[in-house]
């Protein structure tokens, strides 16, 4: 056999075996060669280079992404969630279990915890255990009522925390945003609202994600928007935090739609000792992105695949 055929073979032989996944027995059978033939083959062409072999460790690589973010956002911790081999499907599970692990390990007596809403804070609070502190509250940054029948999660994220924490939980229960600045400011003004607002900007543990400007971004189908300022908004925003929507470099878009918002400002925000920002979602790094140059967080939690594009864009812009 000359070097071509023998070239040729070894192609053939090694597309059965790591591409279709048979054993040798079968390969061998199949092409009328020997056993120990077809394993020269496959030695052959690992070292001619034809097959070339990568070892993935996850652990490795979410190590090194955690240094990259954090050293180039300047946060207080980075938990990448390795996530190489987990479906789509499974990512909001895997990182709501981290972050809620995370979160029972820095809460104190007395600590006031302060929550966004959507499918990821819910996944969190699905995975708290109870803890054995006292005295904490638990408060809701934003309006959580929709004028659509589509599920924020509001309610059910914040009285998951309050359970796990042994809390009774504060409400915000106002619409995110108004129709109206005028209507948003009168609103304020009530005793109760006053201090629900009060004790969020008071918290020392706030708990977001980001939210994006796709046309499937949650705030898109809760009835807040007309056609033409969704529009706008997915024109000139990256997505958002806190309902407030940002750009890429973390600033307002909108002023006017922040306006009529009712919830944290994110200049507040940044006070807050604790601003732990979780992403489950790749669709969400260039809102995330925008999130961390500002400051609005200072811990991050987020799978490794999300990790890898956050990474990536650093590099892009040739960051070191």
């Amino acid at each position: 056999m000359d070097e071509t055929d023998k070239r040729a073979l070894s192609v053939k032989v090694a597309q059965l075996y790591y591409q279709n996944d048979w054993r040798q027995s079968r390969i061998a059978a199949e092409l009328n060669l020997s056993r120990p033939t077809v394993s020269r083959l496959l030695q052959y062409a690992r070292e001619s280079g034809i097959v070339q072999i990568k070892i993935s460790n996850p652990l490795v690589s979410t190590q090194q992404l955690a240094a990259e973010l954090k050293d180039y956002y300047h946060l207080e911790r980075v938990i990448v969630v390795p996530s190489e081999m987990t479906a789509s499907g499974e990512l909001l599970e895997l990182v709501g279990a981290a972050a809620a692990e995370y979160i029972e390990t820095i809460v104190k007596d007395d600590d006031t915890i302060g929550l966004a809403w959507g499918k990821t804070i819910h996944a969190i609070a699905q995975h708290l255990s109870p803890e054995d502190v006292h005295g904490v509250t638990v408060v809701q940054l934003k309006g959580s009522v929709a004028n659509t029948k589509q599920k924020n999660y509001a309610f059910e994220s914040v009285n998951a925390f309050a359970s796990a924490f042994h809390t009774l939980p504060q409400y915000l229960p106002l619409p995110v945003i108004f129709d109206h600045q005028e209507t948003k400011e009168l609103v304020e003004q009530d005793t109760h609202i006053k201090y629900i607002m009060d004790l969020g900007r008071q918290a020392d543990i706030a708990v977001f994600t980001v939210g994006t400007v796709r046309d499937s971004a949650l705030l898109f189908h809760l009835g807040y928007f007309s056609q033409a300022e969704q529009e706008y908004l997915q024109q000139h925003a990256v997505g958002d935090v806190f309902s407030r929507f940002i750009d890429q470099n973390g600033s307002i878009v909108a002023p006017q739609i922040n306006q009529r918002t009712i919830g944290i400002d994110l200049e507040q925000l940044k006070k807050i000792p604790q601003r732990v920002l979780v992403i489950a979602n790749p669709a969400k790094t260039q809102a995330a992105a925008g999130a961390l140059k500002a400051g609005y967080a200072n811990v991050l939690v987020i799978d490794q695949g999300s990790a890898a594009g956050l990474v990536k864009k650093l590099h892009e812009k040739g960051v070191n």
